[in-house]
């Protein structure tokens, strides 16, 4: 048996705190690596030990395998957790660990190897009778390949990069005349978040579902399936509402798929806890996509209907303890969904968003709640890292319970600093189509009416409320020397008139100017209204609108923005500069491309004109909002 008292976690936000509590709960002491902007994260304020590791960006910081290693000698921990993503899936540093005497708590490096490629894990998977989808998934990598590969297999195609998961390195290509482009960033997208630019393309399946299957294997040939996952609702690829067990599975589809994924892991000698990834058609026929060699983001679900803590499994197995039941026990209890509250912006393409978390509220616990989150309010959400701020579960005896149940989770829940898609996962579960399990992965595509609604503009009765609002958490403000006189009051007060304020008040682009009478603070619900220094944070329908107070006549001389500018819509590095100066360009052509969050977002002109100056540079880091190219357009 293999001695693990200190367990260092390679990793960072939501994952390694829930890491650390089940190590804690074990009787374990818990490492923290960190960036040097990390060095005030949750994750490091939770840590019985911290150690820096330098750097901003992952390839400074998490990426760096020998610091890590060092970091887990000086600390005498036994044991790594690599979390997901960084370097959970690197068979490179599973090696370097079993030559530095440390236990990876994860499955064999060979095994990583096996499925680390797409490709050569599909073949794999033939060989193992394990159905796949049509594709191309060889050694060729040039352009009239995957030209030749698509044609073949048909429009629309999916590229994918071989050596990731995620959504990076992933494209939807529904023309010929797309590919070339799509090839390119989609290859630049995969070196820069797993440092391997190999992709795939295989058939893009019609209004399919996402079903998963979290299998788990020991070291003395055991392996069993924990039930399924359905991860249909997902935007730019990655999954935003899971939940287990997949609505409207039969047993009989259930005992197949999972037998299935267990044929694929003991296929590659798998160890571990890992997920055999399906998609799922309407005629009830299932694909195999990937198998994720790790813990995923989803797992509080399955551990929900299961009453199974996964991290404490991955700990046992890795001490070399067998599977503590059969595939026969394995618990199916209720129903789990779960969603992630991601800092982003819906309405503008889901575009990564970062700043200062100015305010944060979780929802209350209790039965059937769950909440796992990496940040406190205060904390500030950098640009370098994966955008998610927390996980909301909730439980329940059926579905429509656990949907209600994570509805009033996110009615209790209050982010301000920047935009979240916490009212777009509201629209989601309250959408009628969700409510009826109608799932597949177009569902976001299909509904965008309703759940991204257009913005309107905001009427009359809000900008009263805010007034009110703001009247009502002002306080009293006294005069030291005379606390009683109503000259040191903020209330308005006017001899033998009524009690009147202007205000002018700003909320995102839009302004407004009022007058109001004082009003009582009780008039204003505390549960709708929150402030936080000058902002006022306000709920209005499923929304937490920021309003502040400005100055009309300072505001009318201020700002001359770069006429023409073409700015940043997130903080992030400049990946490629397309364009010079004095060069024409055509409406919709690619400017510059940005990299944020490990994802790459092209800079286009809004319509033809002419470059007149270009404000940034390959390499460079910049903010939000930061004048990227100026652009002379036509009369």
């Amino acid at each position: 048996m293999k001695t693990i008292d200190t367990l260092l976690i390679a990793n960072r936000g939501e994952i390694a705190c829930r890491v650390m509590r089940t190590a804690k709960a074990l009787g374990l002491t818990t490492v923290a690596v960190h960036s040097t902007i990390d060095r005030s994260a949750r994750h490091v304020r939770e840590a019985d030990i911290a150690i820096d590791l330098g750097g901003a960006k992952p390839g400074d910081s998490y990426l760096l395998m020998d610091r890590i290693i060092e970091a887990a000698q000086a600390s005498g921990a036994q044991a790594i957790h690599p979390g997901y993503g960084f370097l959970s899936e690197n068979a490179t540093f599973a090696r370097k660990l079993e030559a530095a005497g440390l236990i990876f708590l994860g499955p064999p490096a060979s095994a990583i190897d096996a499925m680390g490629s797409k490709s050569a894990a599909k073949a794999l998977m033939e060989a193992a009778g394990v159905p796949l989808v049509p594709g191309y998934h060889g050694e060729a990598q040039d352009l009239q390949t995957f030209r030749s590969a698509a044609a073949g297999i048909g429009y629309p195609v999916l590229l994918k990069a071989t050596a990731g998961g995620g959504g990076k390195g992933m494209k939807v290509v529904e023309s010929e005349s797309q590919l070339a482009e799509a090839l390119a960033s989609a290859q630049r997208e995969a070196q820069s978040a797993f440092g391997d630019g190999r992709m795939l393309v295989e058939k893009y399946l019609l209004q399919p579902r996402h079903v998963e299957i979290q299998v788990f294997a020991d070291q003395h040939g055991n392996c069993l399936y924990l039930n399924e996952r359905d991860c249909s609702i997902q935007r730019r690829h990655q999954k935003v509402v899971e939940e287990a067990p997949a609505p409207g599975l039969s047993p009989e589809l259930r005992r197949a798929m999972g037998e299935s994924a267990v044929r694929a892991a003991q296929a590659i000698g798998y160890v571990g806890a890992g997920t055999v990834e399906f998609l799922l058609d309407a005629r009830g026929e299932f694909f195999f996509m990937e198998m994720n060699t790790r813990l995923q983001v989803e797992h509080p679900v399955t551990e929900a209907i299961t009453n199974l803590d996964l991290v404490a499994w991955q700990v046992r197995v890795a001490r070399g303890e067998p599977l503590p039941i059969r595939q026969d026990q394995v618990p199916l209890v209720g129903h789990a969904i779960e969603v992630r509250l991601y800092a982003e912006d819906p309405e503008g393409g889901f575009l990564p968003a970062s700043g200062h978390l100015d305010l944060y509220r979780e929802p209350a616990a209790g039965p059937g709640r769950r909440v796992d989150s990496g940040v406190e309010q205060g904390d500030d959400v950098s640009p370098f890292y994966d955008p998610m701020l927390a996980k909301l579960i909730a439980w329940g005896e059926n579905r429509e319970e656990a949907r209600q149940r994570l509805l009033a989770m996110l009615g209790e829940t209050v982010v301000g600093g920047f935009k979240t898609n916490l009212a777009f996962l509201q629209r989601i579960l309250a959408n009628p189509a969700f409510a009826a399990a109608q799932l597949d992965t177009g569902f976001i595509d299909r509904h965008q009416a309703q759940l991204l609604p257009p913005v309107t503009e905001l009427p009359e009765a809000f900008w009263l409320q805010a007034g009110a609002a703001f009247l009502a958490t002002d306080g009293e403000r006294q005069r030291q020397d005379d606390p009683y006189s109503p000259w040191a009051s903020r209330s308005a007060w006017r001899s033998g008139l009524p009690a009147e304020v202007s205000m002018a008040l700003v909320c995102g682009d839009a302004s407004h100017s009022l007058v109001l009478q004082t009003r009582p603070a009780s008039a204003v619900r505390q549960s709708q209204v929150v402030r936080q220094g000058d902002t006022l944070y306000l709920r209005w329908g499923v929304e937490w609108l920021a309003v502040r107070r400005f100055d009309p006549i300072a505001a009318a001389g201020a700002g001359n923005a770069h006429q023409g500018g073409l700015t940043a819509p997130m903080n992030g590095s400049i990946v490629r500069v397309l364009v010079e100066p004095g060069q024409q360009v055509e409406a919709g052509a690619a400017l510059v491309v940005l990299e944020a969050m490990k994802m790459e977002h092209s800079i286009r002109a809004p319509q033809a004109g002419t470059i007149k100056a270009i404000h940034c540079a390959e390499g460079e880091l910049i903010g939000e909002g930061a004048v990227l190219v100026e652009l002379e357009t036509q009369p």
